[in-house]
């Protein structure tokens, strides 16, 4: 696989953290530099992790794998969601803060992808290294670029940028679960 093919490839991935990197600036207020770059980090870490991972596995696992992915994505990428639209109707804050949980969870969810592709690179003769690399790189520049482009638009809104978030992380979710079934 030539590195042309592996920019593209570690763009394409990094999108799913790029829409997710915005709603999450959408609502940060407070110690906005330090959360972004953990944001980043984080994103950045699971989408280089998830293709190792997949690598190893190979061609033993590819086909289980591959049948339930999207339904983990589509699950996590919901809760999230819903749990950001049900906090914008409580006259508290709007929550900017950054759990260890939702952040986990959302590096997960915008990484699964990033693990079937690791699946492929086993099929393929791929510089490991190189491919991992550039993944890792191009998600903490997309999630960066994401948290801010999210911190922009958040400053116009307050809580209505809470609600549309949690409604893109929603459509994000149904989106992987369309393109599994080949309907999107």
């Amino acid at each position: 696989m030539k590195n042309i093919e592996l920019l593209l490839i570690s763009i394409a991935l990094s999108m799913d953290a790029f829409s997710v990197s915005i709603c999450k600036g959408l609502t940060m207020k407070h110690k906005f530099r330090r959360n972004s770059l953990i944001i980043a980090i984080s994103f950045s870490f699971f989408q280089m992790l998830m293709p190792l991972i997949g690598y190893f596995l190979g061609s033993n696992l590819s086909d289980y794998f591959i049948s339930f992915n999207h339904i983990i994505a589509f699950i996590l990428l919901s809760v999230i969601g819903f749990n950001m639209i049900k906090e914008s109707y409580h006259d508290e804050k709007v929550n900017d803060g950054l759990s260890i949980k939702e952040l986990f969870m959302l590096s997960i969810a915008t990484s699964i992808d990033a693990m079937a592709v690791g699946i492929t690179f086993s099929f393929f003769e791929v510089n490991l290294v190189i491919a991992i690399l550039m993944i890792g790189i191009s998600a903490f520049v997309f999630s960066l670029i994401g948290v801010n482009i999210g911190k922009l638009i958040g400053k116009n809104f307050e809580k209505k940028a809470q609600i549309i978030g949690g409604i893109v992380l929603i459509l994000i979710g149904v989106k992987i679960l369309l393109e599994h079934f080949d309907i999107f």
